[in-house]
C-alpha cells in the first residue's frame, strides 16, 4: 500500500507541475477571456485516460503504473478527466439517468459549491 501512494504522489507532483506548464504556454497563444489552457488539458487528459484505459482492458497494465498515471499524474493534471471518463462508462452501459445524475450533479454542485466559497469569503 505504502508504494501505491507513494507512486501516485510522485504522478500527482508530475501531473500538477505538467498542468501548469501547459495552461502557461497555451494561454501566451490564445490570451482571451475564455480558460483556453484549461480547455486544453481537460481535453488532453480525456484523451490520455482513454488510451490508458482501453490499454488496460486489452493488453494490460500493472497496478503501479495504472495508478501513477491515471489517479497520479492524469488526478493532478485534470479531474475532467476522470469526470468524463465515469461518463463514458455510463454512456456505454445504457445507464443514462445515471450519466444525466452525473453530470448535472457534478456541473450544477461544483458551481454552487465555488459560489458559496466565494460568497464566504467576500
Amino acid at each position: 500500500m505504502f508504494n501505491i501512494i507513494l507512486i501516485v504522489g510522485l504522478g500527482g507532483f508530475l501531473g500538477s507541475i505538467f498542468r501548469m506548464l501547459s495552461i502557461n504556454f497555451i494561454n501566451k497563444f490564445f490570451p482571451y477571456s475564455i480558460g483556453f489552457g484549461t480547455l486544453f488539458v481537460n481535453i488532453l487528459g480525456s484523451f490520455a485516460i482513454g488510451i490508458c484505459f482501453s490499454y488496460a482492458q486489452n493488453k494490460g497494465l500493472s497496478p503501479l503504473l495504472k495508478n501513477f498515471i491515471n489517479t497520479g499524474f492524469l488526478g493532478a493534471f485534470t479531474t475532467f478527466s476522470t469526470f468524463s471518463y465515469e461518463n463514458l462508462t455510463f454512456l456505454q452501459s445504457g445507464s443514462y439517468f445515471h450519466l444525466f445524475l452525473n453530470i448535472i450533479f457534478n456541473v450544477i454542485l461544483c458551481l454552487l459549491a465555488v459560489w458559496l466559497g466565494f460568497v464566504i469569503f467576500k
